[in-house]
């Protein structure tokens, strides 16, 4: 185990916003809650999962909701704790850790928050290594965990718990309570014992991340150079330009829209990507480019700072990474849960290989 201070906040949160997909709500709001949890309750404890007893019980915390409502709908913080809780209740056990649904966007630091206030280790793994929309889209699902029990909490008191015969429809059920109360609520799901985390979960997502935002800020501080960004994360910068168009809407539950942007060099050349919360799917000149499961991370073009799809604005001039998805993702079934037909979308997935040469 070991011990995370304020002064790691930093690299998590900037990987936290990269990983983010530039969804999963700004993580600068969360890092403000972890860094007053610090304050109140010490460092916090970051553990393994060979650090804990294989029965020990688990519980994923996460933000839900659309982030073009969050940065509007600041959490009050006691939500998240609120429905650790409440599941536990339900249960009628305690939990003895919690763990990120998904390491990136905000999610990535709420549950460190809430294990300072609890007193409990946050695992370092998740079922993600990005954001994702829904909350049926996790590695736990493709190894057949439930999602349920869950629990839904808002920061007036409010508390909802669930019990479904599948994720998919546990998505369903949450997310019309979540539009019922507000569209930023927290929620905890995915319990589950230490045995079945190390079989279902993508260990070591948090030091990843860490150690993503301190390469990026590297870069950004002229120490490093894209390469070396690039050797990390396996990654490819697929496009430059300025963007030209933006369709953005707050709907069903999610934020969804189009960002267009036009090559600096070549007007004719156009990238349109696709938004659902998250950056997920990129077409240039009609042609797939990136799909999911795969990553696409919008960077501001002079100072490297990652763009949420919230911040998004006309006239911003970008840098467009893409970056391959965690390696616990391919297995069987893994495109009926985040290929781009789980989205609705009408396209094949389009595997991110490196640019020949390369």
């Amino acid at each position: 185990m070991r011990r995370l201070e304020s002064e790691d906040l930093d690299p998590l949160t900037l990987g936290a916003t990269v990983l983010g997909c530039g969804g999963g709500g700004d993580p600068f709001i969360a890092k403000l809650m972890v860094g007053q949890a610090i304050a109140d309750h010490g460092p916090i404890t970051i553990a393994d999962l060979d650090d804990l007893p294989d029965d020990a019980q688990l519980a994923t915390v996460a933000v839900i909701g659309a982030p073009t409502v969050i940065i509007e709908k600041i959490p009050s913080g006691s939500e998240f704790a609120d429905a650790v809780r409440a599941l536990a209740a339900y249960l009628g056990r305690p939990i003895d850790a919690v763990m990120p649904a998904e390491v990136g966007g905000m999610n990535t630091l709420i549950p460190l928050a809430v294990a300072a206030e609890l007193g409990v280790p946050c695992v370092d793994a998740d079922g993600m290594r990005r954001a994702f929309p829904q909350i049926e889209m996790t590695t736990f699902t493709l190894s057949g965990l439930s999602a349920t029990p869950m629990s839904l909490a808002d920061e007036k008191g409010n508390r909802v718990a669930f019990e479904t015969t599948s994720n998919q429809m546990a998505e369903k059920l949450v997310r019309g309570s979540v539009i019922m109360l507000g569209l930023a609520n927290a929620i905890a799901l995915y319990p589950m014992t230490v045995k079945q985390a190390k079989e279902a979960a993508i260990a070591g997502s948090m030091a990843y991340c860490t150690e993503l935002g301190a390469t990026l800020r590297a870069v950004q501080r002229h120490e490093s150079d894209w390469d070396d960004l690039l050797a990390f994360t396996d990654g490819r910068v697929v496009f430059e330009g300025k963007i030209i168009d933006l369709d953005r809407r707050t709907t069903t539950g999610f934020a969804r829209g189009t960002v267009t942007i036009e090559d600096f060099a070549d007007p004719t050349k156009v990238m349109r990507i696709e938004i659902q919360n998250e950056l997920l799917l990129a077409i240039e000149d009609g042609r797939p480019v990136v799909t999911p499961p795969d990553l696409i991370c919008m960077l501001d073009h002079e100072t490297a700072e990652p763009i949420t799809t919230e911040t998004l604005a006309y006239g911003q001039r970008v840098r467009v990474l893409a970056m391959p998805c965690a390696p616990e993702w391919h297995k069987p079934g893994m495109l009926d849960v985040v290929g781009p037909s789980a989205f609705g979308y009408d396209v094949e997935y389009t595997p991110l290989v490196p640019a020949a040469g390369e």
